[in-house]
C-alpha cells in the first residue's frame, strides 16, 4: 500500500530527528569535557586529591570546577554519569541505518554494478563489519601495539582506510560512507560501554571499600577517550556525507575518506592545543583548507578518467513501474522538469552533479527512484526546488497515480 512509503518516511524523519539530538548531547557534552579538562590550571590551596580547577562563566552565573584523578576525600551524594548520551545516539544511528538502508537495500544500500548480491547478504555484511571492526580494534589497544598510543593510532589509521577501500567494493558510495562512520561510531560508543564507564565504576567501587585503585584502569579509559577525541569530526562528516555525492559517488571516494580522517585530527589539534593555553597553532587550518581543496579535486577528476556509468539491470520491482500504464507519460514529465539536474552531466546552471546521486533519466532510473519521486514531488512539492521547472499540479498529480496504481497492483 501506498500509505506504507508515507508512513516509513515519517518514521524516518522520526528516527533521523532522535539521532540528531542525542547527537548533539553526546558531542556537546564531549567537546564541553575535553575543554574543560585541557584548561585545568594547578593552583596553590587546592583541596586534597584535587588535580586541577577551572573558573567558567555561563548564562549569567560563575562556575568553580574542580577535577580528582582519583575521588575526594568522601563520595558526593550524587553522582552524574555521562553515558547515556553515547549510548542513545549509537542506538538512534542503529535504527536510522535499518530504517533507511536496510529496509532501502534494493536503492540505498546495494549498487548492482559494484557487488551483485542479494539484500540480507548486504545486510549481513553490514551487520559483521560493525561486529568484527570493534573486535579488531579492542584486540589491537589490548595487544602490546597498544602501549605506544600514537603508534596505535597510526596503525588504527590505516585499518580505517582498509575499511573505506572495502565498503567502497561492496555497496554504494552513499552506503560506503555512512557505513565508514557508523563503524567509527561504533568503536567509540563501545569505547564507553565497555571500557571507559567500567573502569570508572572499578574506580569508584574501590573508593568506597577503602582500596586503592590501580591507576591502570584510568590510563586504558584515557586512551580510549583519545581515541574518541579525534574521531569524532570524522563521523560528522560521514553522517552528512550522504546529502554530498560530489564527496561519495566518485571513484577515488575512499581516498578521499581517509583524507577527511586528517582533517579530523588537524581540526582538533587545534582546538586541543588551544584549550590547553598552548598556542593558537593555525598551521592546522591551512594544512585542513589545503586537504580540502584535494578532496574537491579527487571529487571531479574520476569524472574525466572513468568515463560513462554502466547501466544496472531492472529488478522485478523496476519493471513492474515501468510496465504501468502511466509510465510513458510519467517518463516525460520526469525527464522534462527533473533531468536537467538528476542527470549523469547536468545542464542546470550551478549544479555539478546529480543531487544525492539520484539520476533519473533512463527507465531504469525513474522506476528505481519511483518511491522518493512520489513523495519529493507527487505527495509533497519538495522537488523541483522552489518549483523551479514549474511542475504543474496535474503532473504532480499523474505521479501521484502512477505510484500508487503500481503499488496496488491496478
Amino acid at each position: 500500500m501506498y500509505e506504507y512509503a508515507i508512513a516509513w518516511e515519517w518514521l524516518n524523519f522520526a528516527v533521523r530527528w532522535l539521532h540528531v539530538i542525542t547527537a548533539i548531547a553526546w558531542i556537546g557534552s564531549s567537546f564541553y569535557f575535553i575543554a574543560l579538562d585541557l584548561g585545568l590550571v594547578k593552583r596553590p590551596g587546592l583541596p586534597v586529591g584535587a588535580y586541577g580547577e577551572e573558573w567558567q562563566v555561563h548564562g549569567g552565573g560563575f562556575y568553580h570546577i574542580q577535577k580528582y584523578l582519583v575521588a575526594p576525600a568522601s563520595m558526593p551524594e550524587h553522582l552524574t554519569w555521562f553515558k547515556w548520551e553515547s549510548y542513545a545516539t549509537w542506538l538512534s544511528g542503529f535504527a536510522l541505518l535499518a530504517v533507511v538502508y536496510y529496509g532501502g537495500a534494493d536503492l540505498f544500500l546495494i549498487d548492482r554494478t559494484v557487488l551483485d548480491i542479494e539484500p540480507w547478504q548486504a545486510i549481513g555484511l553490514s551487520l559483521a563489519s560493525l561486529a568484527v571492526g570493534w573486535i579488531l580494534y579492542d584486540l589491537l589497544c589490548k595487544s602490546p601495539l597498544g602501549r605506544n598510543t600514537w603508534g596505535l593510532m597510526a596503525i588504527l589509521y590505516v585499518v580505517l582506510i582498509a575499511m573505506a577501500w572495502g565498503y567502497t567494493q561492496v555497496f554504494t558510495g552513499r552506503a560506503a560512507f555512512l557505513h565508514l562512520g557508523a563503524f567509527t561510531a561504533t568503536i567509540m560508543s563501545a569505547n564507553v560501554f565497555f571500557i571507559i564507564i567500567p573502569n570508572q565504576k572499578i574506580v569508584v567501587a574501590d573508593l568506597i571499600a577503602g582500596r586503592t585503585p590501580d591507576p591502570k584502569y584510568g590510563v586504558i579509559a584515557k586512551q580510549r577517550s583519545l581515541h574518541n577525541n579525534y574521531l569524532t569530526l570524522p563521523v560528522i562528516f560521514f553522517m552528512l556525507s550522504n546529502h554530498y555525492p560530489l564527496a561519495f559517488a566518485t571513484e577515488f571516494n575512499w581516498i578521499i575518506a581517509a583524507l577527511v580522517f586528517l582533517m579530523g585530527v588537524t581540526i582538533r589539534h587545534w582546538f586541543n592545543t588551544t584549550h590547553a593555553r598552548k598556542g593558537k597553532p593555525t598551521w592546522t587550518w591551512l594544512v585542513t583548507v589545503l586537504i580540502f581543496i584535494v578532496i574537491m579535486w579527487l571529487s571531479t577528476v574520476p569524472k574525466v578518467l572513468t568515463g560513462e556509468e554502466e547501466q544496472a539491470r531492472l529488478s522485478t520491482r523496476e519493471q513492474t513501474f515501468v510496465a504501468n500504464g502511466h509510465f510513458e507519460a510519467v517518463r516525460d514529465v520526469v525527464q522534462g522538469r527533473c533531468s536537467m539536474c538528476h542527470a549523469a552531466e547536468p545542464v542546470w546552471e550551478g549544479i555539478a552533479r546529480a543531487p544525492k546521486n539520484v539520476k533519473l533519466e533512463t527507465d531504469g532510473e525513474i522506476a528505481a527512484h519511483a518511491r522518493e519521486i512520489y513523495l519529493q514531488a507527487g505527495r509533497s512539492h519538495a522537488m523541483p526546488p522552489g518549483n523551479i521547472t514549474d511542475l504543474s499540479p496535474e503532473e504532480r498529480k499523474l505521479l501521484v497515480a502512477w505510484y500508487e496504481t503500481t503499488v496496488e497492483g491496478k
